[in-house]
């Protein structure tokens, strides 16, 4: 792979660390082996109240830590990154994730055959099963219940997921964006905090007519949910939330009327009865709570960072 470059152009690999000091080292472990020969790595601590960041700079001299005041999500933390970041190409990576040697250069290669591409998801596996996906591209976003598939989520991994393809959306785990896309599009909106946020961005950069692709030459190796919980209060509260935002942000006309009436009168009281059947009351108030959010935020939508070219 690495003769059909000509030149190396600068990648810029950002990651948010978040209480998981000892996690992001096992990344950066794996980043220090890779191939591709021209990369900075940008550490961004969203204000860990309970980690001691300074061991990453320790451990990683020529990692760029940037400790954030305040707790900006996943969406503000890499947009810091973003800004402090020198890179033609971004890669946004989770801290709970590994990479082998060769993964970036399948990506960067894509780009440079193709400058209608905009944002590059590589094949998904579970950490704890390397035979299992994780991702291989995106089903379309469902736009009554406002949700999407995984393409091949749980299933071993085989010829079928070895094809390069266009895809409806990245993977907020691990997606490469160009930065001549980001100056046009803008960087991730920050409204959503957690969850849905490269969905978002995804569909923004869609309409600036670019295309998104997964390529299953690349490939990482996910933990997945290590710093919210597969099961959570906190997760139902942001993706109940999320998904209204969302709908609010890229849905317009009858498809809106639609899918908003299909939340309010299918959705949420099917899901208020599951909760209560199942005595989860705990995620029936995050669940009301992030209903509740998008009825007295209603006109606070319309979030969109731009990076301001330097």
């Amino acid at each position: 792979m690495k003769d059909n470059f000509t030149t190396y152009p600068l990648v810029s690999i950002i990651t948010v660390n978040y209480n998981q000091s000892s996690v992001t080292l096992d990344l950066l472990k794996s980043l220090g082996n890779i191939t591709y020969p021209n990369v900075e790595v940008i550490v961004v601590d969203n204000a860990s109240p309970n980690d001691r960041a300074e061991v990453i700079s320790e451990s990683y001299p020529n990692v760029q830590l940037i400790k954030s005041n305040t707790n900006l999500g996943f969406a503000g933390g890499n947009n810091l990154g973003v800004r402090a970041s020198k890179g033609e190409y971004l890669m946004f990576i989770n801290n709970d994730t590994e990479v082998p040697e060769g993964f970036l250069e399948p990506l960067v290669e894509l780009f440079q055959k193709d400058e209608r591409i905009g944002m590059v998801s590589p094949k998904i596996k579970f950490h704890w099963n390397k035979e299992l996906i994780q991702y291989a591209g995106y089903t379309k976003m469902n736009p009554y219940t406002i949700r999407n598939s995984s393409i091949g989520y749980h299933q071993k991994d085989g010829k079928k997921f070895s094809r390069l393809e266009e895809t409806n959306a990245a993977h907020g785990a691990a997606m490469m964006v160009p930065r001549r896309v980001i100056e046009k599009v803008g960087m991730m909106t920050e409204i959503y905090f957690l969850y849905y946020e490269e969905h978002d961005w995804s569909e923004m950069i869609k309409r600036a007519g670019y295309t998104i692709y997964y390529q299953p030459e690349s490939y990482i190796l996910h933990k997945e949910s290590v710093s919210t919980g597969k099961d959570s209060p906190f997760k139902t509260y942001y993706l109940t939330r999320n998904r209204l935002v969302f709908a609010r942000r890229n849905l317009n006309g009858f498809t809106r009327i639609i899918s908003i009436s299909f939340q309010f009168f299918i959705s949420w009281p099917k899901n208020t009865l599951v909760f209560i059947l199942k005595g989860q009351f705990a995620h029936l108030k995050a669940y009301w709570r992030g209903v509740l959010w998008n009825l007295v935020n209603y006109r606070s939508i319309q979030n969109n960072p731009k990076l301001i070219a330097s």
